[in-house]
């Protein structure tokens, strides 16, 4: 049976609503306190299977790449390419199927490589080479261009033809549940005649999804559209937080800096292409027409629910903010990856795309509090009479995302980040 199969069964139980069904088999990083080197594992229910131990009774086959496990990122598996990506999946698929005694019957080697999720630690997926993050969500754009620019013609004349993106910092890309702090800048309100330098006073989240990159390209080349999509290993959430006023200061002429450099948060766990495939469609109707490089003959968008829950100080449980969908993305992860070759860049084993905000036609799909309070305009109100424009001290956001199957979910699990004081 193909690992995308509805009709799969695992001997490990699985509700229903659980993000990590035998279908999903996302990758991550984890070490336990009984083991504390990091090891690739994935999530299978309420539990993660320790790929470095299959690989080490020979449960799985790598050949010469033995041990690609049995490291602290994913990087060296992704190395391997699409074809051993595949047959791994399918290979883990059989290991768990209901109707398989190799693991299901061997009570002292489950032991050691079926782990209750709640006991283990996970860690950054990936070693990020490089990241950069993109401005792709038509409806996000408009709301900028209409709050800043010009509501008439909120767009700029590129916006249409380009995937937008910008360079940013794989230094400060953390693993879900890693507090970040406050940052600070220089600071320049537009009654002030002169900068000051201290904590932001605007921050921000950006909800989006990371493409994780799982082959390299040469510098000099550029890529059709069927070899960007093999280059894709897999998808995260991602939490691009972003410092509004620091921003507004700092971004003519050359754009985001400081703004952003300072944290982006990514789910711990990497859902493949390949779990994804069901859920394809074609994105929004591109018009006009892109340029012959970056049209599409495939569809490349993906039907994947998207949540953002906000927790501040002194609420008992967190209130949804956001819900919203990455189907409404204008410019495609693929064409996104195109693009950014185009010039001749090369792209490296472990290079990051975020998504841009992603954002919706309707107000609650606003992916950003930039757009869901206009600007500070339109406060969010909270339980317990609670308000939040901006981000304050303490606030805690969390993302989920899930692609929904007939009686089971593909899903990301959750990326969460805590805000802490600048000093």
């Amino acid at each position: 049976m193909h690992p995308n199969d509805p009709g799969l069964r695992s001997f490990v139980d699985v509700d229903p609503s659980s993000d990590f069904p035998i279908r999903n088999l996302p990758y991550g990083v984890f070490s336990t306190s009984n083991s504390p080197a990091p090891r690739v594992g994935v999530a299978i229910g309420n539990h993660v299977l320790d790929l470095a131990v299959l690989d080490s009774e020979g449960l799985i086959d790598l050949g010469a790449a033995k041990g690609v496990f049995a490291q602290s990122a994913i990087n060296a598996f992704m190395a391997l390419g699409p074809k051993v990506w595949s047959q791994t999946r399918t290979r883990i698929s059989q290991l768990l199927r209901h109707d398989n005694a190799e693991l299901r019957d061997n009570a002292a080697l489950r032991k050691r490589a079926l782990l209750p999720r709640d006991q283990v630690t996970l860690h950054l997926p990936l070693e990020v080479k490089g990241f950069t993050d993109f401005y792709s969500s038509k409806e996000h754009a408009t709301n900028v261009g209409t709050m800043f620019r010009d509501k008439t013609n909120p767009l700029l004349p590129n916006w249409l033809h380009i995937p937008i993106g910008y360079n940013g910092r794989a230094s400060t890309v953390v693993v879900s549940g890693t507090k970040v702090k406050r940052p600070r800048g220089q600071l320049k309100p537009p009654s002030a005649e002169l900068p000051t330098f201290g904590p932001c006073k605007r921050l921000d989240f950006e909800l989006e999804i990371g493409v994780v990159i799982g082959q390299p390209s040469a510098m000099g080349e550029m890529l059709t559209e069927a070899q960007a999509e093999a280059m894709i290993f897999g998808f995260v959430l991602l939490n691009d937080w972003s410092a509004r006023d620091i921003q507004q200061w700092e971004y003519v002429p050359l754009g985001p800096f400081q703004a952003k450099a300072f944290a982006t948060s990514i789910s711990p766990w990497i859902v493949t292409r390949e779990a994804l495939e069901p859920f394809r469609l074609h994105g929004p109707t591109q018009d006009p027409m892109p340029l012959p490089y970056l049209q599409q003959r495939q569809p490349n968008n993906y039907d994947m629910a998207l949540d953002v829950a906000l927790r501040a100080p002194g609420m008992a449980a967190p209130a949804s903010i956001c819900t919203t969908n990455f189907k409404y993305m204008y410019w495609s992860s693929v064409q996104q990856l195109v693009h950014h070759a185009s010039s001749g860049c090369a792209m490296n084993v472990g290079d990051l795309l975020g998504s841009g905000t992603i954002s919706g036609p309707e107000k609650h799909q606003r992916g950003s509090l930039l757009e869901i309070s206009w600007n500070g305009t339109e406060p969010v109100e909270l339980p317990g009479g609670i308000k939040r424009s901006f981000l304050e001290d303490g606030d805690s956001l969390s993302f989920h995302g899930w692609c929904q199957g007939n009686g089971y979910r593909i899903g990301f699990g959750e990326v969460e980040g805590t805000i802490v004081p600048s000093a």
